[in-house]
């Protein structure tokens, strides 16, 4: 899965922060375990993050300070979060040949 740079730097931001990198882990493996966690929701989730902290955090004021992060997509950050923290696919079994 390829991000944009602004996924890659948030990621690489929480990876960095243990604190808030098992915030989100923990917040995404519960409500995916639940099944109430959608990817597009995330995404608005985590662009309220990056509104917040561009208030106190690299990199994040330096995106404020710039006029604002475009409003690019973090979907697939969102998506990648989901499929590492949340609960395992399952994958079907083959039918037993005939």
């Amino acid at each position: 899965m390829s991000l944009n740079r602004y996924e890659q730097a948030i990621f690489e931001y929480l990876q960095s922060h243990p604190e808030e990198g098992r915030h989100w882990e923990n917040k995404v493996a519960t409500r995916a375990a639940a099944g109430g966690l959608r990817a597009t929701v995330l995404a608005e989730e985590l662009w309220d993050y990056v509104r917040e902290r561009g208030a106190h955090t690299q990199p994040f004021c330096d995106w404020a300070a710039g006029g604002g992060v475009p409003r690019s997509s973090l979907l697939n950050l969102a998506e990648y979060m989901i499929r590492r923290w949340g609960p395992p696919v399952t994958k079907r079994k083959a039918p037993p040949p005939v």
